[in-house]
């Protein structure tokens, strides 16, 4: 039975997001690299930055993927306002499998370990404006979502991101859980 969990979007700040990565705003020029900038790790393969046509995406979801070998950043073309589902980094170092801390440790099919997303971790941020997000090395997230019927991304990621780095969590079909995103 599906059941149907309403989630309010929180406005994506670097306070607020700061978990799942860094809200990256605009800088005078000249400005030096700094803390401010996107702490990018694109070390696993060749960087691929492109613009992203999506169409069609409502305000729900109940798959969310995490990509364990690099940051990834994401922002709409001409700043409008868009959603993004998140849930914070759950890799689990080879170290720590063997601790016995009782959270089940999964094996992603790209040959890494995790811990599964929870229900109750799950937060949705509104991104607006001239700023992007980008999302540390294994945080979970769906979307872009948004309300007109399309928009352009731009996303940096790596060449083969979405072919050998791209680990997904259904919710659905594991907890019975759809999203909803309330503005």
């Amino acid at each position: 039975m599906e059941r149907r969990v309403k989630i309010k979007a929180r406005e994506a700040t670097a306070e607020s997001f700061e978990e799942f990565g860094q809200v990256i705003e605009a800088l005078p020029d000249g400005v030096e690299f700094g803390p401010h900038d996107a702490q990018l790790d694109l070390s696993h393969g060749v960087p691929r930055f492109y613009i992203m046509h999506v169409e069609d995406r409502p305000l729900k979801f109940s798959k969310v993927t995490h990509h364990s070998s690099v940051t990834q950043c994401l922002g709409s073309i001409g700043g409008h306002v868009w959603y993004l589902g998140v849930v914070k980094p759950s890799i689990v170092d080879s170290k720590e499998m063997n601790d016995d801390t009782g959270k089940e440790i999964v094996e992603s099919h790209c040959g890494h370990f995790y811990v599964p997303p929870s229900v109750d971790d799950v937060s949705v941020f509104r991104v607006a404006g001239t700023k992007f997000l980008k999302l540390h090395r294994g945080t979970w997230h769906a979307g872009p979502f948004f309300i007109p019927d399309t928009m352009d991304f731009y996303n940096l990621e790596l060449s083969n991101t979405n072919v050998v780095d791209h680990t997904t969590h259904d919710f659905l079909k594991d907890n019975g859980v759809v999203f909803l995103i309330e503005e």
